[in-house]
């Protein structure tokens, strides 16, 4: 089944790279075996469900599953907001998976120091392989403890090529502990993200100062806070990921679903701007001023980085190849990009660079002959995303995952100064990359 790979520095791309002219569209690459590079700064589910304030984590999995995630609580300074319950083999033959569950939960809760507003329970593959009736142990945990409330994660790989893939489903279930309540027309919600969206970002300030009120999970202090999401009449999303959320809410609460593509270009940047005024019934905004300011921020960063090569992937922002366009319109030297797959919004920018610039580098980031590529470039690399970093060996990069909550004109020019502080000060790319995470709380410390 498995292929053998030679131990040796990577010669021959053929498989892990593929030329912008020659490339398939969504899916550059087949799917075979995979490689996980030591650049850990995305997010993960356990993160992600650490956002609801005053919550707590419970995952039901076997022993060896847990790695991964207990080192994620560790990491974020958040342990005493971690549980879990081990399934053992005698629990699979002797088919008692729903006690367990149940009566697990009540010793954690027991010894707990305080009582948790919310508790997210994480199952794993093997409850779906052997049938566990989960709907019944939800049933008899809100029976039992009135005072909290439970709602269904998932810790389950075997959903990454089919359905919602896991970073979906939790997406959408950070929000499934919200209740259906009069909805207030003077409250918006922005959704499905793990970092607050920038204040200095258009999107916020149209709402912020047209009277709106602004919530987000990231924004949350309190439970109540969280709860609260639930009058917002609207909710906005901007990462694909989350658009499941939002049609989930629709469903549930009768939130409004606006979805506004995160984008570099000026055209996509203004209509979805346009649109949010025309959902809140607003007038539309001049937006010269700031395309000046962001046309002059690339000016000044190429002023700068000149013809340096460049090499972007998909893990700065969920939109690599609309970030390359903007730069290659700009004049600078994009030479590659990482990414294993393109989202359905990149397929305008995935032509204009076939066409345009057929040349330019497309490696995966998974497929197993990258462990192998010579990471060691004699240039001077300026590398956007911690996986380019990785595959480029470059010191000199933007340390940046899923955005950085930054969107519109504002998130051109505050990335072009990124990119121009990080092509003139190199950082400590293996240290910086291997902690969990980028932006929780313990990443600062960790990377003193």
């Amino acid at each position: 089944m498995l292929k053998r790979v030679e131990k040796k520095t990577l010669k021959d791309e053929k498989d892990a790279c593929v030329l912008a002219k020659d490339a398939k569209f969504p899916s550059p690459f087949d799917s075979k075996l995979e490689f996980s590079c030591s650049a850990r700064g995305t997010w993960n589910i356990a993160h992600t469900g650490m956002l609801i304030p005053e919550s707590h984590e419970v995952f039901v999995c076997a022993q060896s599953c847990l790695r991964g995630v207990v080192l994620t609580a560790a990491e974020m300074n958040s342990i005493d907001r971690f549980s879990n319950i081990i399934v053992r083999e005698n629990n699979i033959l002797e088919g008692d998976t729903e006690d367990l569950i149940v009566e697990g939960m009540g010793e954690i809760l027991s010894k707990l120091p305080y009582t948790p507003k919310a508790v997210l329970v994480y199952t794993s593959c093997i409850h779906h392989f052997i049938g566990c009736d989960l709907n019944l142990v939800y049933k008899r945990l809100r029976e039992k403890y009135p005072d909290v409330e439970f709602t269904d994660c998932y810790m389950n790989p075997i959903m990454r090529k089919s359905g919602l893939t896991p970073d979906q489903l939790m997406r959408r279930q950070l929000y499934s502990l919200l209740d259906k309540c009069e909805l207030d027309k003077s409250s918006v919600n922005i959704i499905g993200n793990n970092f607050e969206t920038d204040d200095d970002s258009e999107l916020v300030k149209i709402i912020k100062e047209n009277g709106f009120t602004l919530r987000e999970v990231p924004r949350t202090k309190t439970y109540k806070e969280y709860k609260d999401m639930g009058k917002s009449f609207l909710n906005i999303t901007y990462n694909p990921a989350a658009i499941e959320a939002g049609r989930y809410l629709e469903e549930k609460l009768n939130q409004k679903h606006l979805y506004l593509p995160l984008s570099y270009g000026f055209d996509e940047i203004e209509k979805n701007l346009d649109e949010l005024c025309e959902t809140l019934k607003i007038d539309k905004v001049d937006f010269t001023e700031n395309k000046n300011k962001a046309k002059k921020a690339l000016k000044k960063a190429k002023e700068v980085i000149k013809d340096t090569p460049i090499s972007i992937d998909y893990t700065l922002t969920i939109r690599p190849l609309s970030l390359a366009r903007l730069l290659l319109e700009n004049g600078f030297n994009v030479v590659s990009i990482y990414a294993d797959s393109f989202i359905s919004e990149e397929e305008d920018d995935f032509k204009y660079i076939k066409e345009n610039y057929p040349n330019i580098k497309i490696y995966p980031t998974v497929h197993v002959k990258m462990r192998f590529v010579d990471r060691h470039n004699d240039e001077k690399i300026l590398a956007l995303g911690q996986k380019a970093a990785y595959f480029t060996g470059s010191n000199n990069f933007v340390n940046m995952v899923e955005g950085g909550g930054m969107y519109g004109f504002d998130a051109i020019v505050k990335l072009c100064d990124l990119m121009v502080d990080a092509f003139l000060n190199e950082k400590d790319m293996k240290k910086l990359i291997q902690f969990k995470g980028l932006g929780c709380e313990n990443y600062e410390t960790n990377c003193k």
